[in-house]
């Protein structure tokens, strides 16, 4: 299932004939599958958990799946999201698989992830990103408020860089714990969920629920654990 270019779709592979988005009935432009960041980086994550355990880092496929990403970092230090809104979810996806690639935490392209990150911060600890991201001459990283999913996934990202003891991750940490409704869940009414950018998106109640309850356990594990970074892929 892996693109010549090195990346993965979520159902096919070399699904690249933009052309065919021209056509007047080609679902809202987004008739293809072309390799996207996200869930390229779930297969490298995967990958490197395997070759971790079977030792082969040497690995053709797993090689390219990481060149692939680093080639699809954008200037500003994140990564384009198409299953989640939207950078802030691509940004997550690329540093969890770079961090099971076991890429050096000091390099350029993490380094430049990371400051993103932080930069996208809102001045509550949270972070948030709507659909206006989209469009290229829109801002990223940036909403009207923040929501617990995209709170979560900033977390998970700037943990897998090895940022876990960070003042911003503390905030973040703090946000979460004090937007969680008596009933233990979090309220999230933006939509962060995508069915085709730029035309419809999606509410999935289960990311107000999960997501942040992940970022809040591997925050407490790896403070108990005294670690950095985690050694799992996501």
């Amino acid at each position: 299932m892996q693109s010549r270019n090195g990346g993965w779709g979520a159902f096919d592979a070399d699904n690249e004939y933009y052309h065919l988005n021209y056509i007047p009935f080609a679902d809202h432009g987004a008739l293809l599958d072309p390799p996207t960041a996200d869930v390229s980086a779930r297969c490298v994550s995967l990958l490197g958990q395997m070759l971790n355990v079977e030792g082969d880092r040497d690995d053709q496929v797993f090689a390219a799946g990481v060149e692939y990403l680093l080639r699809e970092q954008e200037p500003d230090g994140s990564w384009f999201g198409r299953w989640g809104t939207n950078y802030i979810y691509g940004t997550w996806s690329a540093l969890s698989a770079l961090n099971a690639a076991n890429v050096d935490r000091g390099s350029p392209a993490i380094r430049r992830a990371v400051a993103w990150l932080l930069a996208c911060q809102r001045s509550d600890g949270g972070w948030g990103e709507d659909g206006r991201s989209y469009w290229a001459d829109q801002p990223r990283g940036e909403a009207k408020e923040g929501t617990p999913s995209q709170t979560a996934w900033a977390l998970l990202g700037l943990m897998a860089a090895g940022e876990t003891a960070h003042p911003a991750v503390e905030r973040g940490i703090q946000y979460l714990l004090s937007t969680q409704t008596a009933a233990g869940l979090w309220d999230e009414d933006l939509y962060t969920a995508v069915g085709f950018p730029r035309m419809f998106y999606l509410r999935y109640h289960g990311y107000r629920a999960f997501f942040p309850l992940w970022a809040l356990a591997r925050y407490r594990n790896l403070k108990r654990g005294n670690a950095a970074t985690t050694p799992y892929g996501m």
